[in-house]
């Protein structure tokens, strides 16, 4: 049987590829298990300084696979089934400090769509439509898509997706916001491999640190945003690749940075 995960490094770039495209990529417990473990790898090998998800086949992933996940049960079995699954994935990404880019190559529905919301940003191939796709079936999204998507394309706009259910096709989703990227079917993976590949370039504890005070705002006062990346900035200040940066800028030359 075909591994529902599967992980190739390049470049200092982690593909992680969703692998069930005979389901199209819809996910079971067996794939969410592996998931969390490759997400946890990544994070810990200091070789990997972007992460990339993506979809095997014409689907990045079409939400949970219901037979693969059992019957549903009474409410309490239901709500446990999710934090034992699902849920572990939004609570990995959040111990992710290295960005994480969902490439999304084809349509993305449901759950499927909240996993590439998320990830930090995303790309998206041109010939695709993505839906949030619950109220079509009565549902609400159990996996943080009502938490994930207002932060990303505001209030409204959230509400009108989930209440409709409608599919978007990636303009639309790039004028909203929900995309960062658009890119023609053709050179969908090499476009979102430069991507990666330019932030893999880049200075890493910068980098992770600004992922780090991005995500914390969420919560915080200004005041106390203000001294957490005063922290960061004095840190920073002191590495290698700071000054690397500046010696560049200096002699009009691109930096190369280590990754401190």
């Amino acid at each position: 049987m075909a591994s529902p995960i599967l992980t190739s490094l390049e470049n200092h770039v982690q593909i992680i590829t969703l692998n069930r495209p005979e389901k199209k990529n819809a996910f079971n417990r067996e794939m969410i298990e592996a998931w969390v473990k490759a997400l946890q790898d990544a994070q810990a090998d200091d070789q990997v300084h972007v992460i990339v998800v993506t979809g095997a086949g014409n689907a990045f992933c079409s939400g949970g696979d219901v037979d693969g996940m059992g019957e549903n049960q009474s409410p309490l079995a239901n709500k446990n089934k999710l934090w034992q699954t699902i849920h572990r994935v939004p609570l990995t990404l959040k111990t992710i400090d290295k960005p994480v880019i969902a490439a999304i190559n084809g349509p993305a529905v449901g759950a499927g769509l909240d996993m590439a919301l998320m990830c930090d940003i995303r790309t998206m191939v041109s010939a695709s439509k993505v839906s949030e796709g619950y109220v079509r079936v009565g549902l609400v999204p159990g996996d943080g898509g009502a938490f994930f998507l207002p932060h990303i394309v505001g209030e409204a706009k959230a509400l009108e997706l989930l209440w409709t259910g409608k599919f978007i096709t990636s303009a639309e989703a790039l004028a909203i916001g929900l995309v960062n990227q658009v890119y023609a079917p053709e050179e969908f993976m090499s476009e979102t491999m430069k991507l990666a590949a330019q932030i893999a370039a880049g200075p890493q504890t910068a980098i992770r640190m600004a992922k780090r005070a991005v995500r914390y705002a969420r919560t915080m006062e200004l005041e106390p945003a203000l001294d957490l990346i005063s922290s960061h900035y004095a840190i920073i200040k002191e590495t290698a690749d700071h000054k690397e940066g500046v010696k560049a800028f200096q002699e009009k030359r691109q930096p190369v940075f280590k990754g401190n």
